[in-house]
């Protein structure tokens, strides 16, 4: 049971925390025992090795893209709207908060947290299904599986190896799904492991769990999105306080917000009963993961990494919370996802997309020069343009498409 935990405030850690001498759980990811990396290096003198995956990262030229992504809003639409890269700090910091009170391995999670959507194309999920149109014929996009890409190979910062060369343990929890077909090429690619037990696509072979680093980053990614996007909507108008005020789940925070504080009925602090809300929210969705996991995992009797392989998921809302969540989601998808505005918007740039594609694979010279010099040394010309576009934030999509077709969509 949870005792004495203190509200949450997002930006802060501020769930109860073990003290440092506790160390890790024996079910956490151990930095000493990772399986290792694609291929072998040395240590660092300073850093353990998922501290230096995080700081890989972080370096990393598609994880600076991000901040020019979409996350629902295009970056032009306004400055304040959630970017592909302020998301991944937010799951980043729950993943944090949640792992320090479990005991699990908190740099593994911000790695994981940090690199989750390095491979998203410009315009988010618009972009992804225009890109996954454009070359079902040569494998399909999927934004989990080029972001794997870019660490495992499209990152061009060492002389000793393409991608960033990261651990088994980041990569696996960078990879959330993954199709049969898909997780079998994987294997083919993977390097052989001291321990013999597959790569990271086994698990979507044997039916087989993640570690519980992983499965955190699942979840506050989900929690990151409900609520920033409830954020993002009421700010640009789409949707209004009151309509969110209807989803249970929220409408609860809300009425405890305006007990504790009856001022902000006021319409000049409007915002700030929204922002409480909110915040209400999310400390009540991470004491729920809290509680659900440390119930699971008594459950389960899982005493190490492996054993957390071999169960379900272990890292999970309660019952209710999961039940709870998921309307939130449904009213985000019809009211903002949905709304006729965002529709358009995504629409011209599924056009952008396609249009792009078909420039590149008609002309490939008109990529920039190390792209052309992989069409020139016999790879797949569909997916190196796949690849080039991925890469591309919002507005440098934009201005290419000017520039090859002459519309100027978007602007």
């Amino acid at each position: 049971m949870l005792r004495n935990l203190a509200p949450f405030e997002p930006g802060a850690d501020a769930v109860a925390m073990p003290s440092a001498g506790h160390g890790l759980a024996p079910y956490a990811c151990h930095p000493l025992q990772t399986r290792g990396r694609r291929l072998s290096e040395a240590h660092a003198a300073t850093r353990s090795d998922f501290q230096r995956d995080r700081d890989r990262i972080v370096h990393s030229t598609a994880f600076r893209r991000l901040v020019y992504k979409t996350q629902v809003f295009l970056n032009h639409e306004g400055d304040l709207f959630r970017t592909r890269l302020t998301h991944s700090l937010e799951v980043a910091q729950l993943g944090r908060s949640i792992a320090r009170t479990l005991q699990l391995n908190e740099d593994l999670v911000e790695a994981i947290a940090l690199a989750h959507d390095l491979g998203h194309t410009p315009f988010g999920h618009a972009g992804q299904e225009a890109l996954n149109g454009c070359m079902a014929a040569h494998g399909g996009f999927e934004h989990n599986l080029q972001s794997l890409r870019v660490v495992d190979l499209l990152e061009e910062r060492y002389p000793q190896f393409n991608g960033l060369n990261l651990t088994f343990e980041t990569r696996e929890g960078i990879l959330k799904h993954c199709a049969k077909a898909q997780a079998l090429a994987l294997e083919q690619s993977e390097p052989a492991y001291a321990d013999g037990a597959g790569g990271v696509g086994q698990r979507f072979l044997t039916h087989t769990q993640a570690s519980l680093e992983a499965q955190l980053c699942n979840l506050a990614d989900e929690i990151a999105y409900n609520a920033h996007d409830i954020d993002d909507g009421i700010r640009s108008g789409l949707i209004q306080f009151e309509q969110v005020m209807e989803v249970p789940l929220f409408a609860q925070f809300c009425n405890e917000a305006l007990h504790a504080y009856p001022s902000l009925a006021e319409p000049q602090h409007r915002r700030r009963w929204m922002y409480e809300s909110i915040r209400l929210m999310l400390t009540a969705q991470v004491f729920d993961v809290i509680s659900a996991t440390q119930a699971a995992l008594a459950k389960s009797g899982a005493q190490s990494v492996a054993d957390v392989r071999m169960c379900g998921p272990l890292l999970v809302f309660s019952d209710s919370m999961r039940s709870q969540s998921a309307r939130l989601k449904r009213f985000l998808f019809a009211h903002l996802y949905r709304h006729p505005q965002v529709t358009q918007t995504m629409e011209q740039a599924k056009q952008i997309v396609e249009e792009l594609f078909a420039s590149y694979c008609a002309v490939p010279s008109e990529m920039q020069v190390g792209f052309v010099a992989r069409v020139e040394a016999g790879e797949c010309l569909q997916r190196t343009v796949s690849d080039y576009i991925a890469g591309m934030t919002d507005r440098f999509a934009m201005r290419e498409h000017h520039r090859l077709t002459g519309q100027n969509l978007l602007a």
